[in-house]
C-alpha cells in the first residue's frame, strides 16, 4: 500500500489534470482570494486515485472557502477506510492534533497540514461517525453514515452528498442547536449568518419531496410534518413558541439516539460555558489543540542582527492560531525572588557609587571604580543563570503536558559569548587585565569564586538541547549593519562565533538568515512542521 499511494503522489504532482482543475477552478470561484490551495487539490486528487469512500458532508454551498483553506474542511470518511486515508493525509505531511476533553468525541478527529505553497494552515475535520449536535456537546449520533455516503458524487474536487441528504441532516444539526429551550433563553436561538446562507442554499437546491422520502426511510421514528415545523422553526421571525415546542419534540424523538440523557446534556452544556467564560476571563483564550505526538521545544538561536526575534514572533503568530504554543525569551529570563532580593541589594552598592552600574562583560572589564566591579558582575550572572534553569524548567513541563514551546535564544555549548556560563571567563580576563590591582578583584584561587563558577555551571548543567534547534546565521559584516543600536564590536564578535561554528557536525538546522525575512520564515516554517 505505501508503494501504491507514494506513486499516487507522484502521478497527482504530474498528472495534466492538477492544472487544469486549478484553471476551472479559478475561473468558477467568486473571489479571487479563494483560490484551491494546492495541498488540498493534491488531498482531493489522492482521494479520488485510490477510491477512498468520502464526502465532503457539509457546509458544501462555500466549498471555495474550504479549498482555499479559509474554512474547514469537514469530511465524512468510510470506516472500512480509516487506515488508507490516514496514511494518504501522513503522506501529506499532516499532523493529528488533539482537543480538550470537551471536544473530544469518539468518531471525529482533527488534522492540520501547512501548505508551504500559499502560507496557509489546511484543517481537516473528519467524521468516521455522524455525530452532531450543540457545538458544547456533539449529543446525538446519526446512524447514517452509509447511505450519507453513497447519495456521493464528484463535485469540482470534492465528493459531495446529495442536498436532499445534506438537507435533512442540517435541519436536525441546526434544531437541536438552537432550538432547545437553553439556546433560546441564553441568546442563541437564531442562526449565525453563514447557517442562514447555509439554509437558503439547501432550500434552493433540495427536492422536499424527496427529502421527506429520505426522512421516512431513515428516520421512521420522526414525522415528517415535525421535520417541516424544524424548517419553519429555522426561518427567520419564527416566534419563540414555534421554536421552543419543535426543539423539546425533536429531542424527545431522537432520545434513543443521544450519547447522554437530556439532563446530563444541559449540565454538560452550561459546565462548559462556564469553564469556557472563565479561561476567556483569566487566560485571554481557550485551550487549544495539542499534537498528537506530544509537546515539544524548539530554540531560535543566532548573533545580533541575525532576526531572531523576528523568526520567533513569526513561528509563535503562526503556530498558536491552532495549537497551545508559548514563546519564551531565555536571554532575558523573567527574575525569580531571589534574583529581586540579590539584585535590589546590589543596587544599592551602584547608587553609592561603590561601582558602576551592570553592563555588559567587554565594557565592565574597562570600568574604572572605587572597588572592583567583578563580584558584583559573578553574583548577577549567577542569579542569570539560575532563573534561565527556572525558566526551563517551567517550559519543559509545559512541553510534557503537549504543547510547543520556542525559545528566543538558548544556551549551547558551542556558543562562549551569549546565553551560557560566563563567570569563569570573566575572572580569567579581569586577573589578565588593569582590575588586578583594586580592591576585592575575583581570583581563580578565591574560594568564593570557585563556589560562584561552580554554581552557574551547575545550573547550565541541567539544561538539556530542545528537540528542534535552529541556527540564523549572518555574516558579520551585515549583523554590524542590521544592529547600529548596539556596540559594534560586540556585535561584529558574536555573530562571528556563530558565523565561524562548523554547525554540520551539530543536530542544529542552519538557516541563512541574510535572505529576504520572507524566504527565511518560509523556509524555517517548512522545516520546523516537518518536525512536529
Amino acid at each position: 500500500m505505501k508503494h501504491t499511494i507514494s506513486s499516487s503522489i507522484q502521478l497527482v504532482e504530474d498528472h495534466p489534470i492538477a492544472s487544469d482543475n486549478s484553471d476551472e477552478l479559478a475561473q468558477k470561484s467568486s473571489d479571487a482570494q479563494h483560490l484551491p490551495l494546492p495541498l488540498v487539490m493534491k488531498l482531493c486528487q489522492l482521494l479520488t486515485i485510490e477510491k477512498i469512500v468520502y464526502c465532503h458532508w457539509k457546509s458544501n454551498n462555500a466549498l471555495d472557502r474550504s479549498a482555499s483553506g479559509e474554512n474547514d474542511l469537514d469530511l465524512l470518511v468510510s470506516r472500512t477506510d480509516i487506515s488508507r486515508f490516514t496514511e494518504i493525509l501522513s503522506r501529506l505531511g499532516f499532523k493529528r492534533a488533539i482537543g480538550t476533553a470537551e471536544k473530544n468525541v469518539v468518531g471525529i478527529t482533527d488534522y492540520y497540514g501547512y501548505d508551504a505553497v500559499a502560507d496557509k494552515m489546511v484543517h481537516v475535520h473528519v467524521h468516521y461517525q455522524l455525530v452532531v449536535g450543540h457545538d458544547m456537546t456533539k449529543n446525538l449520533r446519526l446512524a447514517i453514515e452509509e447511505p450519507y455516503l453513497k447519495s456521493a458524487v464528484q463535485g469540482n474536487m470534492f465528493n459531495v452528498p446529495a442536498p436532499e441528504f445534506e438537507f435533512l441532516v442540517f435541519v436536525i444539526r441546526m434544531a437541536l442547536k438552537h432550538l432547545t429551550w437553553d439556546a433560546i433563553f441564553g441568546g442563541t436561538a437564531k442562526l449565525k449568518y453563514s447557517e442562514q446562507k447555509e439554509l437558503e442554499y439547501l432550500q434552493t437546491h433540495t427536492n422536499l419531496d424527496r427529502m421527506m422520502d429520505y426522512s421516512k426511510e431513515l428516520f421512521p421514528f420522526m414525522k415528517v410534518e415535525l421535520l417541516d415545523r424544524c424548517i419553519q422553526a429555522l426561518q427567520p421571525g419564527a416566534s419563540i413558541r414555534l421554536r421552543l415546542k419543535t426543539g423539546q419534540e425533536l429531542q424527545a424523538v431522537l432520545q434513543a439516539r443521544l450519547r447522554h440523557g437530556l439532563m446530563i446534556d444541559l449540565i454538560m452544556k452550561i459546565w462548559r460555558r462556564i469553564s469556557l467564560a472563565i479561561r476567556w476571563r483569566f487566560f485571554g483564550a481557550p485551550s487549544k489543540r495539542r499534537l498528537e505526538g506530544g509537546g515539544i521545544m524548539i530554540a531560535i538561536i543566532g548573533g545580533d542582527g541575525a532576526g531572531k526575534s523576528t523568526a520567533v514572533n513569526e513561528l509563535y503568530h503562526w503556530l498558536s492560531k491552532n495549537f497551545e504554543t508559548t514563546k519564551v525569551h531565555m536571554g532575558i529570563p523573567a527574575w525569580s525572588w531571589t534574583t529581586i532580593i540579590i539584585r535590589s541589594t546590589l543596587k544599592i552598592g551602584q547608587i553609592m557609587g561603590l561601582y558602576p552600574v551592570e553592563s555588559s562583560m567587554l565594557e565592565t572589564l574597562q570600568q574604572k571604580s572605587l572597588l572592583s566591579p567583578g563580584f558584583p558582575w559573578l553574583i548577577r550572572e549567577v542569579c542569570r543563570a539560575h532563573d534561565r534553569y527556572w525558566t526551563y524548567v517551567r517550559a519543559q513541563r509545559f512541553s510534557a503536558e503537549g504543547a510547543i514551546v520556542i525559545f528566543d535564544r538558548f544556551p549551547v555549548s558551542q556558543i562562549q559569548l551569549m546565553d551560557g556560563p560566563q563567570t569563569e571567563r570573566f575572572v580569567s580576563q579581569l586577573e589578565d587585565g588593569e582590575h588586578k590591582k583594586q580592591f576585592m578583584t575575583p581570583r581563580q584561587s578565591n574560594r568564593l569564586v570557585q563556589a560562584l563558577i561552580k554554581l552557574e555551571q551547575s545550573y547550565y548543567n541541567r539544561i538539556v538541547a530542545p528537540e528542534i534547534l535552529v541556527v540564523l546565521r549572518v555574516a558579520p559584516e551585515i549583523a554590524v549593519q542590521r544592529k547600529t543600536n548596539e556596540n559594534p564590536l560586540e556585535v561584529r564578535a558574536r555573530s562571528q562565533e556563530i558565523w565561524s561554528i562548523d554547525w554540520q557536525q551539530s543536530p542544529a538546522y542552519v538557516i541563512n538568515s541574510a535572505q529576504s525575512k520572507s524566504d527565511m520564515v518560509s523556509q524555517l516554517k517548512s522545516f520546523v512542521w516537518s518536525k512536529l
